[in-house]
């Protein structure tokens, strides 16, 4: 029992060093746009605190949500972002899938600067949205009376740049249109729904947006306008994003990035765990598929031959 123990976390550990000499090779090309990504939401959540400063609370305009979902309450806003963290959470731990498990279709830095791409196209546009129009702001901290629904004249010109996390987050207000909370969630469902393997968690994953939606409405963190905004603009943004960007690369060419080495066994090995494949180099070779039978080859023609009554 030991032995076969230690053997598997001999492979574990063999997988995961592979997979990580592979990633560091993608980071190392692709490291600008993985950066550039990460720096632009530090810039959109500039730009939602700059918002805050312009903010004025008011009375909440009148929403068919309001009407016809019931208010949580302050005392039960924690579902909302509950069902967010949890969605977040499941799709950062699934990008990082490959680094333990044999089942591996995507390749974690070219999966990220993907969706990179989809978040800084789809803040740049809720940017110049919010900007646009300040509203005054339906959550319980954004209404009138509340010490938090307007920032206080900065002092200096770096506190501006400060951004207090979480609390600057959580309590922001004036960066309505459209929800940045559905902007996160539509991003990450659509991409497991294109690259996942699991049809079970698609459809879950689908079914938490729905239900974070009308959550979002029913914790009065949004108007209705800014979730429906943000379902038709997130999903168009993607989806012709994700036609002009090059498609992600096979994992059965995985054995082409990682380094050279002199022994042709290491690079056997390391073509083996990323992709699962026999250790045997004959089950490399390519094959036929006659009859929903898929032979080798070289039989392939003494098959077919038979098959005829030659």
């Amino acid at each position: 029992m030991s032995l076969y123990i230690g053997r598997e976390a001999s492979k574990l550990w063999k997988r995961v060093c592979s997979e990580t000499t592979t990633e560091i090779n993608l980071l190392a090309e692709n490291w600008k746009y993985i950066l550039g990504g990460l720096i632009f939401q530090y810039i959109h959540g500039l730009a939602a605190r700059g918002v805050h400063y312009l903010h004025r609370p008011g009375p909440s305009l009148q929403d068919a949500g309001f009407f016809l979902l019931p208010e949580l309450g302050s005392d039960k806003a924690y579902i909302s972002e509950t069902v967010f963290t949890s969605i977040f959470l499941s799709f950062v731990l699934w990008t990082f899938h490959p680094f333990i498990f044999k089942t591996k279709k995507i390749f974690t830095v070219l999966i990220w600067c993907r969706v990179l791409a989809f978040l800084v196209a789809c803040q740049f546009l809720r940017i110049i949205t919010f900007y646009s129009t300040q509203l005054p702001g339906p959550n319980y901290h954004c209404r009138e009376g509340s010490k938090l629904a307007t920032l206080p004249r900065p002092n200096s010109v770096l506190e501006v740049f400060l951004i207090n996390f979480p609390r600057g987050v959580l309590y922001g207000c004036g960066d309505l249109i459209f929800s940045s909370h559905m902007i996160f969630s539509l991003v990450f469902v659509w991409t497991y729904h294109k690259y996942g393997t699991r049809r079970f968690i698609k459809q879950c994953a689908w079914l938490a947006v729905i239900a974070q939606s009308f959550l979002i409405v029913a914790s009065r963190k949004h108007y209705t306008v800014d979730v429906i905004v943000a379902w038709y603009t997130v999903n168009l943004v993607v989806f012709f994003i994700d036609k002009k960007l090059p498609e992600l690369a096979d994992r059965t060419s995985a054995a082409l990035l990682l380094p050279l080495s002199k022994d042709s066994k290491t690079k056997e090995e390391n073509h083996k765990l990323l992709n699962d494949n026999s250790g045997d180099p004959a089950d490399w070779r390519p094959r036929t598929q006659i009859n929903g039978k898929i032979m080798e080859d070289g039989n392939a023609v003494h098959v077919e031959a038979a098959m005829n009554g030659v």
